[in-house]
């Protein structure tokens, strides 16, 4: 894998072996950075939380445009040393990441925050309703900001209603991407 653009583009990283990731691939991975920047006005000091980190290539691609920090995690430790060992290798400043093994389904991180922009690519067989309470606990530390961003990539036919319904955080989705069997939803908070 290679990171596409920014400070380290065209610089290889590491992949998890086996079927327990799927990376996303460079071209869908070459989109949604496109459609970020132009949501986000580029990615100058962004605050990036990559969610069920994988590689990491999606948080590594943020901080080679520029976001200022990004946190990793990852239920997996092996996965998590695989993470550390790509930014070390790029050459990323310590102060501009962490990396946390941590089951964030059960227990969502109280570090890194607040972010402008979540990364969410949640093994497929994770339902709507568990990313939902993810966000929702991410929320009630305060650790999304107000004008956050969200990306989920899922199946393309898993229905996310569910993301979008509740009282403790109200979202709405402001765009999906469909690339042949995934789909990328692209969330905002609703204002209060």
């Amino acid at each position: 894998m290679r990171i596409i653009a920014g400070e380290y583009r065209g610089r290889v990283i590491e992949a998890p072996k086996g079927m327990q990731t799927r990376p996303t691939t460079d071209r869908v991975r070459e989109s949604l950075m496109s459609a970020i920047s132009s949501a986000l006005d580029g990615f100058e000091g962004l605050r990036v939380y990559d969610v069920f980190a994988g590689s990491g290539a999606l948080g590594i691609e943020c901080l080679s445009r520029g976001a200022a920090f990004a946190l990793f995690s990852d239920r997996d430790s092996r996965v998590c040393s695989l993470v550390t060992g790509n930014l070390r290798s790029l050459g990323v400043p310590s102060e501009r990441y962490k990396v946390l093994n941590a089951d964030v389904l059960q227990r969502p991180p109280a570090v890194g925050g607040p972010f402008s922009l979540v990364l969410l690519d949640p093994p497929y067989a994770t339902s709507p309703e568990a990313v939902r309470r993810l966000l929702e606990n991410l929320e009630e530390r305060g650790a999304l900001m107000p004008e956050v961003l969200i990306t989920y990539e899922h199946a393309a036919q898993t229905d996310i209603s569910a993301l979008t319904s509740g009282t403790l955080l109200s979202l709405y989705s402001t765009a999906t991407k469909r690339y042949g069997d995934i789909a990328i939803d692209f969330l905002r908070k609703a204002e209060s």
